[in-house]
């Protein structure tokens, strides 16, 4: 009865909170980028603990460190994107006609094999598509322009996820010792145990994926500078981001680059060239980065990555697609851990004494 009462009990806790984050979703992220980070560099800080600094003083040393190499970073690198963005941006009348040049010939084409009565059907279709295109485009910029969710989403990422970061970091091993001290007295250990193995498959995972998306931004940075591609550096850096979510920076980077490479480049080669290095890299994430970096420690089968990335999506957005993957994860470690116990238990053995094989 009382094991009763402590599962009915946890588990009306556990909707009340994802119901709690489904309706604060919007504002959630820069507490999730701020849990994130602390996550990421709370070991550092245990290792300057070791060297006998005081927690606020090492957590005040490795925050400022953190954000000050990251504003860093992005301080090196805003006068070059500014500079090719800026230069893209004189460039798009003449990468427009460019490629309606190289499309013309296609279309030509395709319309001699049709009759008139297709031709007109077509012409009417594309102009539908068209216009419903341009009006969405048109509602979404405005939206975005308008709508102060989004301006106050990046100004919260910048002020609050530093301010997030720092207070979850010191007071990390309090929080830690406070959850543990609430835990069934009963089933202490067990729990202990599985919290054991999600921490090793959450911190496997986010370390090795923040390296991951490090080294490929570089790779796709350099290469599609060197290959001559405008916005290189651009579209390198926003790939090596995506890859933070699985498939995601793949599809982005080739589409992307591909697309710009067509309407800047009359010759074929630079466009095979850009398409090569963008092949190159899902082959070195595929092959080197991700089975070295993150390996199986997220234990999932590949079908259920895309399944998770859409779920997620659909019900949080955003802020679901980032969570998918580790939220995946944390589910597989406790659904293990539930089948060991349905095939230890009476309910799948019945009368026999040991289980079947």
């Amino acid at each position: 009865m009382m094991t009763r009462m402590q599962i009915r009990f946890w588990l009306i806790g556990l909707a009340v909170f994802i119901g709690l984050v489904y309706l604060l979703r919007p504002v959630l992220l820069p507490f999730v980028a701020g849990m994130a980070a602390a996550y990421f560099l709370d070991p550092i800080v245990d290792r300057l603990e070791r060297y006998r600094l005081g927690r606020s003083l090492a957590t005040g040393l490795v925050t400022i460190g953190f954000f000050v190499i990251f504003g860093g970073a992005i301080a090196l690198m805003v006068p070059m994107v500014q500079t090719q963005v800026m230069d893209f941006a004189h460039k798009v009348p003449e990468y427009a006609e460019g490629l309606r040049d190289r499309l013309r010939p296609l279309a030509e084409t395709l319309l001699a094999s049709l009759n008139p009565e297709d031709v007109a059907k077509l012409k009417t279709t594309a102009e539908s598509y068209a216009g419903t295109m341009v009006s969405w485009i048109i509602t979404a910029v405005g939206n975005v322009l308008t709508g102060g969710m989004a301006l106050l989403s990046i100004l919260s990422l910048l002020l609050i996820t530093p301010v997030v970061t720092f207070y979850l970091l010191r007071d990390w091993d309090k929080m830690t010792a406070r959850v543990d001290s609430w835990l069934p007295r009963d089933h202490a250990d067990t729990i202990r145990g599985q919290l054991h193995e999600i921490d090793s498959t959450l911190a496997g995972f986010v370390r090795g994926q923040a390296l991951v998306c490090t080294v490929l931004a570089l790779f796709y940075g350099v290469g599609f500078s060197l290959a001559g591609l405008d916005l290189g550096l651009v579209v390198g850096i926003v790939t090596g981001i995506a890859t933070v979510v699985p498939y995601l920076g793949g599809i982005l980077g080739m589409v992307l680059s591909v697309g710009l490479a067509l309407a800047q480049f009359s010759d074929w080669l630079p466009v095979v060239i850009v398409a090569g290095v963008s092949l190159t890299g899902q082959v070195i994430e595929g092959y080197v980065l991700t089975p070295n970096l993150v390996g199986d420690r997220i234990r999932l089968h590949p079908v259920w990555i895309p399944f998770a990335l859409l779920a997620g999506g659909a019900l949080f957005g955003f802020l679901g697609v980032l969570l998918a993957v580790p939220v995946a994860a944390v589910i597989g470690v406790l659904v293990r851990f539930s089948l060991e116990r349905y095939l230890a238990s009476p309910v799948y053995r019945g009368n026999s004494s040991t289980p079947e094989k």
